[in-house]
């Protein structure tokens, strides 16, 4: 086996190179996005195999190379009415490759000559926390003039997963205990054109075992109005009054929203509000979120992410 030797003052410190390979990514899944596309998907690899990123291949011929916080690809440029097999290895930071994943195939459908008109959103969703990480997801089935060829779940504003045409339901792994998602659904065609979201849906994911009660403020709402947004929401159940809550617009943090004395919202179900005084311009888009100081001082979870417009 080689060996890493450091020699210093008298000393010397050998360290064993890193041969081992990572295993093989699992969960792999095809699907056509488009009659030039397909989505490719697999499991993260387990944190102890280090790794650094993923090669995914097309009949042997390496196609894209992804770093390890990504695990879904679409592979564009492909023929339609074509069969495609994909595999996809891990590589770790030593430079190990592990073997091939498993094959997972899928065929583009017919184009559609100058198809510039997108698919109906999905009417309906719903879904459910299965447990601390996974959650079921449905929604009603959308229509288009050429045919639906896909699905795609976005989750604040970030698209991950994509399911077939003829699925109106999925389940989904890899989620973080006591969260609020918020789930949305969009229809894609086979000249890849995308419906707007269905209606969004939140799902909050139950705390792992021992993790106590959830930290997420929950019901969140947000309502614009001239000059100023109006947030509502319900206090988590922290075990004692939160008078601290962290605002995110846009993905970052912007203020802390403070309660003083007698104002402090109760623990647990207790209708908060407050008001905002914005200098924005009309049309100006905010996502937003919050999260609770706890009574060890860190922040909560974070609530479900809201979308507004901005009104004169």
């Amino acid at each position: 086996m080689l060996a890493l030797c450091l020699a210093g003052t008298g000393l010397t410190a050998c360290t064993a190179a890193d041969t081992t390979p990572p295993a093989a990514p699992a969960g792999i899944t095809a699907q056509a996005g488009s009659a030039t596309s397909v989505h490719v998907m697999w499991q993260a690899a387990a944190p102890a195999d280090a790794v650094t990123n993923y090669q995914v291949f097309q009949a042997g011929r390496l196609v894209r190379e992804l770093p390890a916080d990504k695990t879904m690809v679409d592979v564009t440029g492909l023929t339609p009415q074509t069969s495609y097999a994909f595999t996809v290895r891990a590589r770790d930071a030593a430079g190990n490759t592990s073997a091939a994943s498993a094959s997972a195939a899928a065929t583009t459908p017919a184009a559609k000559a100058e198809d510039h008109q997108a698919p109906a959103s999905p009417a309906r969703t719903t879904g459910r926390a299965d447990g601390p990480r996974s959650a079921t997801l449905s929604w009603a089935a959308a229509s288009d003039d050429t045919g639906v060829t896909a699905y795609d779940v976005y989750q604040g504003g970030v698209r991950i997963h994509t399911a077939g045409p003829g699925e109106t339901a999925t389940t989904l792994t890899g989620l973080q205990p006591d969260t609020v998602y918020t789930f949305t659904v969009r229809a894609r065609d086979g000249a890849d054109n995308s419906s707007p979201d269905g209606p969004p849906v939140d799902v909050t994911t139950p705390p792992s075992a021992g993790q106590g009660p959830g930290t997420a403020p929950t019901e969140f709402t947000a309502t614009a109005s001239p000059g100023a947004v109006t947030l509502t929401w319900t206090a988590p159940d922290t075990g004692r009054p939160t008078a601290e809550y962290e605002l995110h617009v846009n993905g970052r943090p912007v203020t802390v929203i403070q309660f003083g004395a007698g104002a402090v919202p109760a623990s647990g179900a207790a209708r908060v509000e407050h008001r905002l005084t914005v200098t924005e311009p009309a049309g100006t888009r905010w996502t937003l979120k919050l999260r609770a100081r706890l009574p060890d001082g860190n922040w909560g979870a974070f609530s479900a992410e809201r979308s507004i417009v901005l009104v004169v």
